[in-house]
């Protein structure tokens, strides 16, 4: 990929202009990647597996949105790839981090980091890449400047602050058993975690790195808002129905996790009072682990029988978690019946209104961007518009 991305495009006519439009974006930031941090002498190295997730395919959707502003405002695309090959360093460490929290199996159609190499080497590989993403913003001085690139490193902070702040509201719902949330309570949580990092500071980074001032940020931010609601609402939706090899992540996931989705909070609101005491109670199981499938005594068993547990130590950890009446995981029947409950409730086409919603407003936003002329960069982050609300149609 040269110095501009129609040029790289010029021989020939896509049948579909946004996917081989994504596709040249995520070739390009592979491409940086890979020359940041190249490839290493064996396998099962630190940067073997910093590559695994980027290399297992993605849309490459936040790199995509920060060229298609920079070269939609006339940059080039040498200008914007650091800032690029950083949105999706972040973006794979907090999906590493994320999996670790969630308890995950799958990602991108194969076993998560932490089921793959355990929990200590994931951690460590997110945070290698989180702190590997540092250079390439430093680069971004000899790329577009001092003032441009401090703006750049600015807005990246920013970022991290509100998705983690973000990931704490989710998290501590869950430990809380919060249920009793509003649409506003749930989308206020979708900006920070979702909207910030995936959205919001990938266009501005774009627009930055093209010289674009400080007053073109905000209208990008309010377009970044809406489309980062209507993505992450489309994203919960498809958790539920979306074929697991074209969704790339385990289907039911968010129930078995117990994270509170606009459809789950809805039907929660909505059901007899019955029906939502047994949907929190549900909810406050834990997620079963594959030792759950051998049931607690097995476990124990087995573990006596190997010497890492003493006969004595084995009877006295069952007495305990017979006394503690220590509650079941969820289970398959659990998850279908949380699945019903929403489809009683009308939950899920209230999910896709209030998608469709913020998707209108995110082309509002767009179409109010008079200062960002007709080129083929601006269609692609209009067809990104209906991609992202689209999905589930």
């Amino acid at each position: 990929m040269t110095a501009t991305l129609p040029e790289a495009q010029a021989h020939s006519v896509p049948p579909n202009p946004l996917e081989e439009y994504l596709a040249l974006c995520k070739e390009a930031c592979d491409g940086e990647i890979t020359r940041l941090y190249g490839s290493a002498d064996g396998p099962g190295t630190l940067r073997d597996l910093v590559l695994d997730y980027p290399r297992r395919g993605g849309k490459a959707l936040r790199p995509a949105l920060s060229i298609a502003m920079c070269l939609g405002l006339g940059g080039h695309l040498e200008a914007v790839l650091p800032t690029a090959a950083t949105l999706e360093l972040y973006h794979n460490a907090f999906l590493i981090h994320d999996d670790i929290e969630d308890e995950s199996w799958w990602r991108r159609g194969k076993p998560t980091m932490h089921i793959a190499h355990g929990i200590p080497v994931a951690v460590n590989v997110g945070d290698a890449m989180l702190s590997l993403s540092l250079q390439p913003l430093l680069d971004n001085v000899e790329r577009v400047g001092l003032g441009p690139a401090l703006r750049i490193l600015r807005a990246v902070a920013h970022m991290t602050r509100k998705t983690v702040e973000g990931q704490a509201i989710e998290l501590d719902w869950v430990r809380a058993n919060a249920w009793n949330l509003t649409d506003a309570d749930y989308l206020t949580m979708v900006e920070l975690k979702t909207s910030w990092y995936s959205f919001i500071t990938p266009l501005q980074a774009g627009a930055i790195a093209a010289g674009a001032g400080p007053d073109r940020l905000t209208p990008l931010e309010v377009f970044g808002r809406h489309l980062g609601a209507a993505f992450q609402i489309t994203d919960d939706l498809l958790n539920l129905r979306a074929d697991p090899q074209a969704y790339g992540k385990e289907i039911g996931g968010d129930l078995w996790e117990g994270k509170r989705t606009l459809m789950l909070l809805h039907a929660l609101r909505s059901a007899e009072p019955a029906e939502r005491e047994r949907g929190v109670q549900i909810m406050a199981r834990r997620r079963p682990t594959a030792d759950d499938e051998l049931g607690l005594g097995e476990l124990l068993d087995r573990l006596a029988s190997r010497g890492e547990l003493s006969r004595a130590g084995r009877d006295a950890i069952d007495e305990l978690l017979r006394t503690q009446h220590i509650a079941p995981p969820k289970t398959l029947a659990d998850i279908r019946w949380l699945f019903e409950l929403m489809n009683r409730a009308g939950s899920l086409e209230h999910a896709r209104d209030v998608a469709a919603h913020h998707a209108q407003q995110a082309a509002a936003a767009l179409a109010e961007l008079d200062w960002l002329p007709a080129s083929r960069h601006r269609d692609a982050l209009a067809a990104l518009v209906d991609y992202v609300h689209g999905r589930t149609r």
